[in-house]
C-alpha cells in the first residue's frame, strides 16, 4: 500500500490512549516495533498520520521512525507487507 505522510498533525492528540502511537498498538491488537515504511528497519517511534494515495481523504495511523516521519506531504511511500493502517479518530 502506498501512502503520503501528513504534515503538521502533531498537535491533534489522541487524548484517550495518550498518544498515537498508544492508539495504533490498542486498535491494532499489535505492538509498534520497526518502521513501516518499506526499506527501514529503524524503531517506530511515533503513530504518524498519513493518508491512502488514493481518493480517499481520510487520516490513518502507522508507526514511523522519526526520520520517515519527516517525509514531506507530496512524497508517497510504500509500506511493508502487512503493514496495519488504523483510523486516526480518537478511540473511546
Amino acid at each position: 500500500m502506498k501512502v503520503k505522510n501528513l504534515n503538521g498533525t502533531s498537535a491533534n492528540a489522541c487524548k484517550k490512549c495518550g498518544s498515537w502511537l498508544a492508539h495504533w498498538e490498542k486498535l491494532s491488537g499489535k505492538t509498534a516495533k520497526t518502521c513501516c515504511c518499506k526499506g527501514c528497519a529503524n524503531d517506530a517511534k511515533v503513530g504518524a498520520h498519513v493518508q491512502k494515495d488514493t481518493t480517499d481523504m481520510s487520516w490513518y495511523i502507522i508507526p514511523l521512525c522519526h526520520a520517515c516521519n519527516k517525509k514531506p506531504s507530496t512524497e508517497v511511500f510504500e509500506l511493508n507487507t502487512g503493514s496495519t493502517l488504523e483510523s486516526a479518530v480518537a478511540c473511546s
